[in-house]
């Protein structure tokens, strides 16, 4: 056995609760269960964390205040808040000055990397291939390996891990339509290996970006920073209507709060499916701040007639590309008008998004997991999902069919922790909030706090009189 091994071996054992994957949200449960008597462990297959790190693009910013870490909504006292981050790397004072509440992505990412090495529940390079239910011990069996000795030949010990109950965390991963897959990945690559394949865009002569979201954006926006210096052609497409903002007006982010996240989840589903398709422009847009500086470039390279040497275009879906030389070929619909065209680049970057497949290590209990009849997790309240055993499963940022919206903001990573921590540990060890909005989102709360209102309960209205 390698000493890697016996390292994993140690940790081999029973546990109140079993994380699995290390994004942001668990690493903020394990965070705030350090601070507890329950005995938990966090599993994260990579070595060490990291946080979309082929995104990590200089002067991109949190499109959230720097409040939503990964405790701080929930213990503003914790060790692991970020103003401690700063306090410990001796950077309040520079933070103070900084004046700004979005802090750089950068230093996120630093600060998320800080917590996990000071945490004592959280292990790296552990690989989880299977998860099964022991009916007799009442207890989940999970069994990792450690990723890094395949790379060096060598044989990982199984090693096993037993919890009442597991949370589940291990993140979206890039989605590229299959009609686009299949090409170079140093020339056609999904944004979240941009920085990975920068200098790869800075030596070609024509670039396009995919897409229209705050990915796709801060990558155009980087690359029409570098354009004057590497003189490369740029273009940008999106099926979209077209380059529009994200909300972010004050009224419009009340829909990332726990107050609407409750209301959310107590619709219907045929409700909630009609709705979330309307909401795009709560989490799809484009910062208005990357938006504006976009546009201020591309204003200033054309003063005195210059051409900026850059195409946008909106309403336009990618259908394929091919290669065609040293380049590629795509072909692009124009939806609303119905016409196709060709377009030639040396280099495609696809913001096309994520998505979340079932982890494989699933498949031993799939069968006792409740989903509804279009395949999608059954999410409680609590954010536990149906199983049909006495052990407990639930999930980070895998609901947003069920809790709206605010699923994946990092804003409310602590209600989402102090719900699963409240029924882990059957007691109220963090404040739940639910009173958090100026406006009310349900008639039945409204008419509660309005003396001019009343519920009708079934009372025809007038309209409905004869």
């Amino acid at each position: 056995m390698t000493a890697a091994d016996e390292m994993e071996a140690s940790d081999e054992g029973a546990y109140d609760v079993l994380g699995i994957g290390l994004g942001p949200f668990n690493l903020g449960l394990a965070a705030l269960l350090s601070d507890t008597d329950c005995d938990a462990l966090f599993l994260e297959q990579k070595p060490e964390f990291e946080w979309h790190g082929g995104m990590l693009i200089e002067d991109a910013t949190l499109e959230v205040p720097f409040m939503a870490d990964l405790v701080t909504l929930a213990d503003p006292t914790s060790d692991y808040s970020y103003l401690n981050y700063l306090r410990r790397h001796n950077r309040l004072y520079e933070f103070y000055f900084y004046e700004t509440f979005q802090v750089p992505r950068r230093e996120y990412d630093d600060y998320c990397r800080w917590v996990a090495e000071n945490l004592g529940n959280t292990r790296f390079s552990r690989r989880v291939t299977n998860v099964r239910y022991d009916e007799s011990a009442r207890e989940f069996r999970a069994t990792a390996r450690n990723p890094e000795n395949g790379k060096t030949g060598e044989t990982s010990e199984p090693v096993e891990y037993r919890a009442k109950d597991i949370v589940l965390g291990v993140g979206s991963v890039p989605f590229v339509p299959e009609s686009l897959r299949g090409h170079p990945e140093e020339d056609v690559f999904h944004s979240a290996s941009y920085l990975n394949r920068r200098e790869r865009c800075l030596d070609a002569n024509s670039i396009t970006v995919v897409g229209s979201g705050q990915s796709a954006a801060e990558i155009f926006l980087d690359l029409l920073r570098q354009q004057p210096e590497a003189d490369f052609r740029l273009d940008w497409f999106t099926r979209s209507d077209g380059f529009f903002p994200m909300e972010y007006s004050k009224l419009g982010l009340q829909h990332f709060t726990p107050e609407y996240t409750q209301y959310f989840h107590g619709l219907s589903q045929e409700t909630k499916d009609d709705l979330l398709p309307e909401q795009g422009l709560l989490y799809k847009g484009i910062d208005e701040n990357t938006s504006e500086e976009i546009y201020d470039l591309l204003y200033e390279r054309s003063v005195g007639g210059d051409d900026p040497n850059v195409g946008m275009l909106a309403t336009t879906e990618v259908e394929d590309i091919s290669q065609v030389g040293d380049g590629y070929r795509l072909i692009c619909k124009q939806w609303q008008v119905g016409e196709r065209f060709a377009h030639g680049s040396e280099v495609v970057i696809l913001g096309t998004g994520y998505h979340r497949p079932t982890p494989s290590f699933l498949a031993g209990i799939e069968g006792r997991i409740d989903r509804d009849a279009k395949g999608r997790l059954r999410v409680e309240s609590d954010f536990e999902i149906g199983f049909d055993a006495p052990g407990r499963i639930f999930v980070q940022n895998a609901g947003m069919h069920a809790h709206g919206v605010g699923t994946p903001d990092l804003g409310l990573g602590c209600y989402r922790n102090a719900r699963i921590i409240e029924s882990l540990v059957g007691d109220e060890v963090y404040p739940v909030d639910s009173d958090t909005v100026f406006q009310d989102f349900s008639v039945e709360r409204f008419v509660s706090k309005s003396p001019n209102s009343e519920r009708l309960h079934g009372k025809r209205t007038p309209l409905q009189e004869d």
